[in-house]
C-alpha cells in the first residue's frame, strides 16, 4: 500500500510535471485530481478554456474526455448484470434477441465488454446520431473475426452495444442509468448526455499537431488506408469526423457511452476512487466485490487488430498489456481504467487505494496518452 506520507513526498514532482506541460508541451487548459483512500489529495487546475484566453480554466471546468467514457459505461453494465443475476459468460442475445443476427448468437457479455465480439466496424453506413439505425446495423452485422478468437478495439460500436444492453435489461438509456445510479448519489460532475443548463461550462477542444508518436507507426499506416479495419472502426458509425464536432452542443447532449462523456477531473477521479476503495461509499455498496474482480481481471491481451499494438482488457476497462513499453496505469497489475483521445486518462489502483484523472482541452497526437499524462502518473509512483 502507498501510505499518505509516501504520496505526499511525490506531490512536488507531480506539480512540477503539471507545470512543465504548460511551459514546454503546449498545454492550454488542464486539470489533475488524485484520491487516496477515498479522499482527494491533489487538485491541480490551470490555463484557459479557449485559445483566445477569454475564459480561465479551474477545477470546475467541464471538458469532453472521449473514450475515458468507456470505463463509466462499463461500470453501468457490470453493476446492472450483477444485480440482475446475469453471468458475464451468458450470451448478449439472452437479453437482446435480435443481436444474434449475422451469426452472433454465441457472443457473450464478456466478449462484448473486452472487444472480442468482432464488430468494431459496421458494413452499413449509419449516422452516429441515429441510435435506432445503428442498433439495427449492429443486429445484422456479421463478425469480422470469430468472436473470442481475437480482439480489436471497438472505438464507437462499443458504446452502442453497452447502451442497448442497459436499455434491454433496465429500460433506461445508459446515460440516464449512470446519472441515477452513480453520478447523483456520489455528487459527480460527470455526464453521459450533458443537459443544456451545463453547456456554458464546457471548454473548447483543439486537435493535436501532427507528430510521430513512438511505437504507433503501424496504427497510423493502417489509419491512412480508407479500406483498413482501423480506419473503418474509427469512422463507424459515421459522423463526427473532426475534433471540432465535439465542440457542438448536439455532441455533448447525444450521450454516447463510448466517447461522449463530459465532466471534471475531480469527479472522474472520484468515480475511480470508489472503485479503488472496495466499491463502498458513504457506507453504501455501489458495486460488489464480484464486479470489482471483473473490472480488475484481464480477459484478453496481445496484438489488437485495430490498434496494431499490444493491448489488454478486462470487462470493459483497459489494462496494461504484459511487457508493454508504455504503462498507462502505474506499476500495480491490479490497476484498471481507460484513456481518451488526445491524452485524457483515468484509473483506479486498488492495491494502493489510489485513483487518478487528467483531462485537458489541447489534445495530443497519438492513439494512447503520451508524456503529458504519463509524466503525471510517473510522479505518483516515482
Amino acid at each position: 500500500m502507498m501510505d499518505r506520507a509516501a504520496l505526499e513526498a511525490r506531490l512536488a514532482g507531480l506539480g512540477e510535471a503539471f507545470d512543465n506541460n504548460f511551459r514546454g508541451r503546449d498545454e492550454l487548459g488542464a486539470s489533475v485530481s488524485v484520491w487516496l483512500d477515498g479522499a482527494e489529495v491533489v487538485s491541480l487546475a490551470a490555463g484557459f478554456c479557449d485559445r483566445d484566453r477569454g475564459r480561465g480554466w479551474d477545477a470546475d471546468t467541464l471538458v469532453p474526455f472521449w473514450s475515458a467514457t468507456k470505463g463509466l459505461a462499463a461500470a453501468c453494465v457490470l453493476r446492472l448484470l450483477d444485480r440482475a443475476g446475469i453471468a458475464l459468460d451468458a450470451p448478449v442475445a439472452s437479453v437482446w434477441p435480435a443481436f444474434a443476427g449475422g451469426g452472433k448468437g454465441g457472443v457473450t457479455f464478456a466478449q462484448a465488454l473486452s472487444h472480442q465480439a468482432g464488430i468494431p466496424a459496421l458494413d452499413r453506413e449509419v449516422s452516429i446520431f441515429d441510435h435506432g439505425t445503428v442498433v439495427a446495423a449492429i443486429e445484422g452485422q456479421r463478425p469480422l473475426w470469430e468472436p473470442g478468437r481475437a480482439h480489436g478495439y471497438h472505438p464507437r460500436v462499443f458504446g452502442f452495444l453497452l447502451d442497448e444492453i442497459v436499455r434491454r435489461v433496465d429500460g433506461r438509456p445508459l446515460g440516464e442509468y449512470f446519472h441515477a445510479e452513480f453520478a447523483r448519489p456520489l455528487g459527480l460532475d460527470l455526464w453521459i448526455g450533458l443537459p443544456p443548463a451545463e453547456h456554458d461550462r464546457v471548454a473548447t477542444l483543439y486537435p493535436g499537431r501532427m507528430s510521430d508518436p513512438e511505437g504507433e507507426a503501424a496504427f497510423y499506416r493502417a489509419f491512412a488506408d480508407p479500406a483498413s479495419l482501423t480506419r473503418r472502426a474509427f469512422g463507424s458509425p459515421a459522423g463526427l469526423a473532426a475534433v471540432s464536432g465535439m465542440n457542438d452542443a448536439a455532441a455533448w447532449a447525444a450521450g454516447w457511452p463510448a466517447m461522449g462523456g463530459v465532466g471534471t477531473a475531480r469527479s472522474l477521479a472520484k468515480f475511480y476512487a470508489v472503485l479503488a476503495s472496495g466499491g463502498v461509499w458513504g457506507g453504501e455498496e455501489l458495486v460488489s466485490g464480484a464486479v470489482l474482480d471483473q473490472m480488475r481481471d484481464t480477459l484478453v491481451s496481445g496484438e489488437d487488430r485495430v490498434f496494431h499494438l499490444d493491448t489488454a482488457f478486462s470487462a470493459g476497462f483497459m489494462k496494461d498489456a504484459p511487457g508493454a513499453a508504455r504503462r498507462l496505469f502505474g506499476p500495480s497489475p491490479a490497476a484498471f481504467g481507460h484513456p481518451g483521445a488526445g491524452g485524457s486518462l483515468a484509473f483506479a489502483d486498488p492495491e494502493n487505494g489510489l485513483a487518478f484523472a487528467y483531462v485537458m482541452n489541447q489534445m495530443s497526437y497519438g492513439v494512447l496518452p503520451g508524456p503529458r499524462a504519463l509524466d503525471l502518473v510517473g510522479a505518483l509512483y516515482r
